[in-house]
């Protein structure tokens, strides 16, 4: 039997749906930011997303452990046992929700054995929910369709580049000068990789501090869909491997043809 059936997907897909309602409540009226020890914001979305998301999947599978964001004090000695667990952003992109700019996801992952094998990205304003299983396909659903994704390969001509609009630095500037033609195209939050699973754009370059959970939903949809997220050595990207949660740079990308490779060794 598989692990990720039917039933628990949609199961998963109803859970993000209640938390996207949740941070909507919150989003359509003044809300106060507090600021975490790392000086990231806080809301109450993120909060009323987190309970929601955490005690459904407790009650779905309550067998498997879940680490989200918002509770992220696990330490290693417990985490390193872990072979099945949830990983969860209850609201990414929360500087995008301050903005009010509409680009912020619920991300909600499984990871087996170090890999996320199933993942629910979906944007609280339009409702739109991206899903995939790994070995298996991605879509996009909009209500209750299901639009089969697929990424743009083979990638030729200008490259459309995800730009972060809150993180954006030298290296990455110094990379899309060095890929050559460009289009790059500002989005928040795991968005990024959603729309290269599309076929909407082609590459996302990260260099510089993201945590497990930004990435692990959506990196499932977009290899679904049949791109890859690798580290600058070409090793794909794992999950609760060490004791931080923090991951080292990463390239998305729709086509792994692409001479992705010679982008970073060009580098000084």
């Amino acid at each position: 039997m598989s692990l990720v059936t039917a039933d628990l997907q949609e199961a998963v897909i109803a859970i993000a749906r209640e938390a996207a309602a949740a941070i909507l409540e919150v989003y359509e009226h003044a809300f106060e930011v507090e600021r975490k020890s790392d000086a990231s914001p806080l809301t109450a979305a993120d909060l009323a997303a987190h309970h929601i998301i955490v005690e459904g999947l407790q009650r779905l599978t309550p067998e498997w452990p879940v680490l989200s964001e918002e509770s992220a004090t696990v330490p290693w000695e417990v985490r390193r046992h872990w072979t099945r667990y949830w990983l969860v952003d209850p609201l990414d992109g929360t500087r995008e929700f301050v903005k009010r700019n509409g680009e912020f996801t619920v991300n909600i992952a499984l990871i087996d054995d170090g890999a996320s094998v199933f993942g629910v990205v979906l944007a609280p304003v339009g409702g739109v929910v991206w899903h995939g299983v790994r070995g298996q396909d991605a879509y996009r659903r909009e209500g209750e369709t299901d639009v089969l994704l697929r990424t743009r390969r083979p990638a030729t001509g200008a490259l459309r580049v995800a730009a972060s609009r809150s993180h954006r630095d030298a290296r990455t500037e110094a990379l899309l000068a060095r890929i050559g033609e460009t289009e790059t195209i500002g989005l928040g939050s795991s968005l990024k990789f959603c729309r290269i699973a599309e076929g909407g754009m082609d590459v996302y370059p990260r260099f510089g501090p993201t945590s497990e959970w930004d990435t692990a939903a959506a990196q499932c949809v977009l290899e679904a869909a049949g791109g890859a997220v690798i580290a600058p050595d070409g090793r794909a990207f794992r999950y609760n491997q060490r004791p931080t949660l923090l991951n080292g740079d990463f390239l998305a990308l729709g086509d792994p043809q692409l001479p992705w490779k010679t982008w970073l060794t060009a580098s000084p």
